[in-house]
């Protein structure tokens, strides 16, 4: 008996938008700003069921302009939805692009859902003996399932996949029959496609009236058997309720015709598809596609042909003996027998270097280099305690080589001696990716790396800071090339907990010369790009230079006062124990504060606080710090809970956790800054974040008394630039008015209040003074009147008309905002006073509230981004100088607008006068930049 065919529809919208927002923390952006996430989620589900199932037939199923019938029917239907993100109408026409090239059948069919196509095709193919699966995560396609139709789900978030039939939608729906699934949502309503259902009637009530009277009309003919007020709303909603049902109900009788011979699998346009793939940058995804369809890569002109795996070099045959040593596996020129990599013929030369002459050889020959590539293999991610296990070299495409360590310190540091010429050579170019990591390593072995640097991650941050940096995913993007995975190398052990002791030397080589491969050919990738972009005068001038400076800051670290710690954790337990005592009083019971289900239902529930409160997706009263926040000038206990949060995140994030954070070997805390993170060009701080101590609260601001000097010869200076955002803005959009208040020592705010006030700047209330100071910083992040009104106590008329008085007084102010704007629209970027480019793909979206936060970022980022720009000089300025004089004063930290040191005390007049003059005059602009200094025994106490 032949095996009966299988037949694959797939719900195309239901797994595009499933697949744009499985990547919405993390967007696909590709090199031209393009979101190809939701492109990226379908193709990859695509595959995934092409590979696992290897189906006879499939066709994928579009809506066009939504169910006519439906719509008709009531109006409201899918009304409640949000309007669809650019970048999934962007990937429509691509996908269909994707699915006419592979020759899969796209269904649509006007006024019709892919949900009335897919039904009425699998009750076809059913007809003609085929099993058929729904490839689709929606629940409603259950009404569908029968024998030889089946619910697909595919697999998200670490769970496989499922594949259900009559069981599991009996088992899911509590039902007898999947027909009774139209039923069961008539009832409950869908709140996704704005189906309303019976009132009152959930999932559990559903699941009980279908298992009591069998369907809806059995319900609503037996309503006299319901209790109260359930019997009263059935019985007044019984037409909306088979209105719901209507509205639940699948289609299969639509005009379409299931023909077996045009949905058969058949061979792709492999050419085309590659096209499509190489515009979208998607080179993981051609790989897939050419094995999956064992198709020949096109060679495109002028490519460089990348490495073969260590994977597919151990099939090609052993490695061959070398004066250098062994050389892994794939040492010698090979065929890649898979379609994993894009060129037909490609090989490398990977080899690991012994001890002894072969160390000389290779020494005099690195010396030869003008540019070389290194990266080091470590036995820890954290560079203070990890120990050198190995060096990887590479100077050429394809060609690398290996130094193993010892794990003998003395014999480690014999090592280094003799690759010390090389590290120390002014003439040669050390290229790396996150370069800061190893300079901070070899530093432990008295190594201080010369020359000019070329990091691979800070290059790719200034070409394109909105995508991710790490090497994976430059290799794939630029260089059509997957690398060896740590769990390729490791297996599940994850890269946290990776000591390349634990690798034999073989896979060491292989997998430590690959990166420093990569990162060579990266280098020479990104050098045009760089200067195509005028970037490069930035990433030589200021963030190049700048790994060095932060490299020691973090190497530096920072004391820390254990004890006052201690003392203050007592205080906040004390302090969170008041407010809970208050926080039950109010409420009249006692419940987990801590639980927003709790809190939500204490607050909007029993306490009836406001009349609509706002809930979240699952249908949860939102507690969320912004709704609560514009509750809690009106009522007590939502600001005693809001300092209860206050208080239980500052002890568990800082004051309980600084002193678990302290480095063993060192005493201190050691932060590591990112250059790589915020798309303005600010640092970002992590392990421990120092930017983030809250410093509007008195119990936060005593965090910083917790950092304190490394011994009483030396005090806590911080330099603070005082409104630099202000005077950037002022200086930028040339506003006579603001910039002359500058020149004039003027108080900005009180300036400020006197003008759109009209009063004399001495008669300026504290109250005006505040709601000018509160107008001038929040014109930088784009404030609405709204927003004015809840950080004030202006009504939203006031807030909308201090706004427009606001802009009256300083007009070139609002011109320049607009000249931004127009800018981004024009050129899809704006850029600081450096050059510093932020890429704004959504400034001319269809979405107004998406384009309207383009529109502010517009404003904002070349503000922020100047400002970041100009303190990064200074940071390199002043290390310079405190290295030139040998000065026992440290730079330690930079918090945004401020840099705290640690001064030698005999140092300290000297100090002052470098710091302020270095900062002031870091960079010119038409108002002057002030700093003002703090000293103290704390950073409190400097600050």
């Amino acid at each position: 008996m032949a095996e009966q065919k299988r037949l694959f529809l797939l719900d195309a919208y239901a797994l595009i938008f499933r697949g744009y927002y499985a990547f919405i923390k993390n967007p696909r952006i590709n090199s031209k700003g393009m979101d190809t996430s939701a492109i990226m989620g379908f193709t990859n589900s695509l595959f995934d069921v092409i590979r696992r199932e290897k189906p006879d037939h499939l066709a994928v199923c579009f809506d066009k302009g939504g169910s006519a019938e439906r719509t008709e029917l009531f109006p409201e239907y899918k009304a409640n939805r949000d309007e669809t993100p650019d970048a999934i109408k962007i990937a429509v026409p691509f996908i269909q692009e994707i699915l006419k090239a592979m020759q899969i059948p796209v269904v649509v069919l006007e006024g019709w859902e892919a949900d009335d196509i897919i039904g009425t095709l699998a009750k076809q193919a059913e007809k003609e003996d085929y099993k058929v699966y729904m490839v689709t995560p929606d629940k409603d396609f259950g009404q569908l399932v029968s024998e030889n139709i089946f619910m697909y789900r595919p697999a998200r978030m670490g769970n496989g996949i499922e594949i259900w039939g009559i069981p599991e939608i009996q088992d899911r729906f509590g039902v007898e029959r999947p027909e009774q699934v139209i039923d069961y949502l008539g009832m409950m309503g869908d709140a996704s496609d704005n189906i309303p259902g019976l009132p009152g009637v959930g999932d559990k009530t559903a699941k009980k009236f279908i298992a009591e009277f069998g369907d809806m009309e059995g319900l609503l003919a037996n309503t006299d058997k319901l209790k109260g007020k359930m019997k009263e709303k059935v019985e007044e909603n019984a037409e909306l309720g088979r209105l719901s049902r209507k509205l639940a109900t699948i289609c299969t009788t639509c005009d379409v015709t299931f023909d077996a011979q045009d949905y058969e699998l058949s061979e792709p346009d492999a050419k085309k598809v590659q096209e499509i793939f190489e515009e979208l940058e998607f080179r993981r995804l051609k790989d897939q596609f050419l094995k999956l369809f064992s198709g020949e890569a096109v060679v495109p002109q002028q490519e460089t042909a990348p490495k073969v795996s260590k994977k597919e070099a151990s099939q090609a045959g052993s490695g061959q003996f070398s004066l250098f040593g062994s050389t892994g596996e794939a040492s010698k020129p090979m065929e890649a027998i898979s379609s994993r990599n894009t060129a037909k013929t490609v090989s490398h030369v990977y080899q690991s270097v012994a001890p002894g002459m072969a160390m000389k050889l290779f020494v005099q020959n690195l010396m030869k280099q003008t540019s070389v590539c290194f990266d080091t293999e470590t036995t820890s991610l954290n560079p203070i305690q990890a120990e050198l296990v190995g060096i990887a070299f590479s100077w050429e495409t394809g060609k690398g080589f290996y130094v193993p360590f010892p794990e003998e310190k003395d014999k480690a540091q014999e090592l280094i001696e003799q690759l010390r010429p090389f590290f120390e050579a002014e003439n040669i170019e050390k290229i790396g990716q996150n370069l800061k990591y190893d300079v901070k390593v070899l530093r432990k072995y008295n190594l201080n790396i010369k020359g000019n640097y070329f990091d691979t991650m800070l290059a790719h941050y200034l070409i394109n800071p909105d995508m991710r940096h790490n090497m994976d995913v430059l290799a794939e993007t630029y260089l059509n090339y997957t690398p060896i995975s740590i769990t390729e190398l490791i297996g599940k052990k994850g890269k946290n907990q990776l000591n390349m002791r634990d690798v034999p030397l073989e896979q060491q080589t292989e997998y430590a010369v690959e990166d420093a491969d990569i990162t060579y050919q990266l280098a020479q990738h990104f050098r045009p790009e760089l200067a195509e972009a005028k970037t490069d005068v930035l990433f030589n001038d200021i963030e190049v230079p700048l790994l060095s400076v932060l490299a020691d800051m973090e190497l530096e670290g920072i004391n820390l006062d254990k004890a006052f710690l201690q003392s203050l954790s007592a205080d906040l337990d004390n302090d969170i124990g008041t407010l809970e005592a208050k926080i039950y009083e109010e409420a009249g019971e006692q419940f987990n504060i801590a639980s927003p289900k709790q809190l939500g239902e204490i607050l909007f529930e029993k306490l009836k606080l406001v009349d609509k409160p706002k809930k979240t997706k699952t249908g949860q009263y939102s507690t969320a710090e912004d709704v609560l926040s514009y509750l809690a000038k009106d009522h007590q206990i939502i600001k005693n809970v809001l300092n209860y949060r206050g208080l239980s995140k500052l002890k568990s994030t800082y004051v309980d956790a600084l002193p678990e954070q302290i480095e063993p070997s060192t005493g201190r805390v050691h932060t590591d800054y990112m250059q790589t993170v915020a798309a303005t060009g600010r640092l970002s701080s992590n392990n421990p974040n120092l930017q983030n101590i809250p410093i509007r609260t008195e119990r936060g601001r005593q965090v910083r008394k917790a950092f304190v000097p490394r011994n009483d010869e030396y005090t806590l200076l911080a330099a603070d630039y005082s409104q630099i955002e202000l005077r950037i803005i002022a200086a930028l959009s040339e506003e006579d008015t603001m910039i002359e208040a500058f020149k004039n020592g003027e108080d900005i705010h009180a300036s400020t209040a006197s003008k759109v006030f009209n009063v004399p700047i001495s008669e300026v209330t504290r109250e005006q003074r505040g709601n000018a100071k509160t107008v001038n910083f929040g014109i930088i992040y784009g404030v609405s009147a709204f927003g004015l009104s809840n950080q004030t106590d202006l009504s939203r008329a006031e807030a909308k008309e201090l706004i427009d008085t606001y802009y009256k007084t300083y007009p070139k102010l609002r011109n320049y905002m607009s000249e931004l704007v127009d800018f981004a629209r024009d050129n899809g970027y704006v850029q600081t006073v450096l050059g510093r480019r932020r890429y704004l793909k959504d400034i001319n979206g269809s979405n107004a509230i998406v384009r309207g936060a383009a529109e502010r970022n517009a404003v904002n980022a070349p503000i922020q981004g100047s400002a970041a720009d100009i303190i990064k000089i200074a940071m390199i300025n002043i290390h310079r100088k405190l290295t030139e004089g040998n000065y026992k004063t440290k730079m330690l930290l930079q918090v945004h607008d401020e840099l705290v040191f640690d001064v030698y005390k005999p140092e300290l007049e000297e100090m002052k006068i470098l710091i302020k003059s270095e900062m002031e005059n870091a960079y010119t602009l038409a108002v002057p930049l002030d700093v003002e200094l703090g000293v103290g025994d704390n950073w409190l106490e400097a600050h």
